[in-house]
């Protein structure tokens, strides 16, 4: 009995078994287990009793990889930083260079002895006389002009405004750098007269973290001016006396005028007076610190020698007018060996036509000839008989016209005896 309730059982079982296989649908299977969570092996359906049913081992866990090992994601994300730091870095250098190139140029447009040479130079081509006078090492003393082989005494009548004539076409050509000194090489165009001049920089000190510099030489120069035949001249139509810029024209008016003047610069040299007159004479001042000498023969006007004309013809008529036979301080007269019985009368035939002529610091009147007449009776000593004298007397004029300080004109007229 006890063999067959087992058996008995045991196909009851299985038929129960058999019936459920056949008449349930399978069961859902098991959710999958997280990654992190992996599925224990001695666990057991609760239903099952130890004796009678036991699950199946699981399958093996996956590694847990290292914490040192690097994922995909990670290592593209490196791959893309490091990139972007070689980017960053290019663009740094680039940056720099950059910098360094506008240093450089702000350096050679600004703080360079170039730059310091020509803005001197715009300076004077904007007329601007005053801000080029305080460019540092521009003005001179009396040491410097005379250690340069200068004229102690130049003026400065011409370091103005209106003195200054056109500069253009300023630009630098070289530098050259010797013993401290930098000399710059400047091409520009000086009233359309192209030229070049050097000019020497030195450093002085700093203005903040720029250089600052100097003119070593100043690049001031001298005209030496001499006008023959007129007090007063202009220079590119700025008016000057010899007598207010120089005590030594004012004792001799022959005496050359030193004049202070900015180099470069083109300088038109004219005489234009109701006295005298002259073409311009131009000259380029090219070369700091050197003296460039300038002579001019005014001539004198139309207008002047009519003047001088008209004086001397009165000065003639004025002769005429005196009863003797040798009028006073005039350029005729009439000898006689007997005597005379009543004062001579005398009359001008014919006028000189005056022409004057440089002499010196003024004129002279060119011979000129001229015919005077007289009326006179001569008593004969020998026999007591009158001669009645009716005669032309030629005679020669010439003399001098010297400017006076007030601007008048002295003439001496003077004569000559035609044989």
């Amino acid at each position: 009995m006890g063999q067959g309730g087992a058996h008995a059982h045991d196909a009851t079982t299985d038929a129960a078994a058999s019936v459920s296989e056949a008449t349930l649908p399978p069961p859902p299977p098991p959710p999958p287990l997280p990654p992190s969570l992996p599925a224990d092996p001695r666990s057991v359906d609760a239903d099952t009793t130890p004796t009678d049913v036991v699950d199946a081992p699981a399958a093996p866990i996956a590694a847990v990889p290292p914490a040192s090992a690097e994922s995909p994601p990670s290592a593209a994300r490196k791959r893309s930083l490091a990139r972007d730091l070689t980017l960053l870095g290019a663009v740094g250098v680039l940056l720099v260079a950059a910098l360094g190139a506008g240093t450089a140029t702000l350096f050679q447009q600004f703080y360079s002895p170039t730059a310091f040479v020509t803005r001197y130079l715009e300076m004077l081509a904007d007329h601007d006389a005053a801000d080029a006078l305080a460019v540092p090492g521009v003005t001179v003393d009396s040491s410097e002009l005379v250690a340069a082989g200068l004229p102690e005494r130049a003026s400065d009548a011409l370091l103005r405004q209106s003195a200054l004539g056109s500069l253009t076409d300023i630009h630098a050509v070289k530098t050259v750098d010797h013993d401290g000194i930098t000399t710059v090489t400047v091409a520009y165009s000086a009233g359309g007269h192209p030229g070049t001049s050097d000019f020497d920089v030195e450093r002085a000190g700093w203005i903040g973290i720029a250089p600052a510099w100097r003119f070593a030489s100043s690049p001031l120069a001298v005209v030496d001016l001499t006008v023959r035949g007129s007090m007063q001249f202009s220079v590119n139509g700025f008016e000057v006396d010899k007598r207010q810029v120089s005590a030594e024209a004012a004792d001799d008016p022959l005496a050359a005028v030193p004049l202070l003047v900015f180099s470069p610069g083109l300088y038109s040299v004219t005489v234009d007076t109701p006295i005298s007159q002259s073409p311009g004479i131009a000259v380029l001042s090219n070369t700091p610190m050197k003296a460039t000498p300038i002579d001019i023969q005014a001539q004198p006007t139309k207008q002047f020698e009519k003047a001088v004309q008209t004086r001397v013809h009165d000065f003639l008529t004025a002769c005429a007018t005196q009863k003797v036979l040798q009028p006073t301080a005039c350029p005729f007269g009439y000898v006689v060996d007997n005597r005379i019985t009543a004062p001579p009368t005398w009359s001008m035939v014919s006028q000189p036509a005056i022409a004057l002529s440089p002499f010196g610091a003024g004129w002279k009147i060119d011979p000129a000839h001229a015919v005077a007449h007289i009326k006179v009776d001569v008593r004969s000593l020998f026999d007591g008989s009158i001669r009645h004298v009716n005669e032309d007397v030629e005679f020669i004029v010439t003399g001098t016209v010297t400017s006076q300080p007030d601007g008048s004109a002295a003439i001496s007229v003077t004569g000559i005896d035609p044989d």
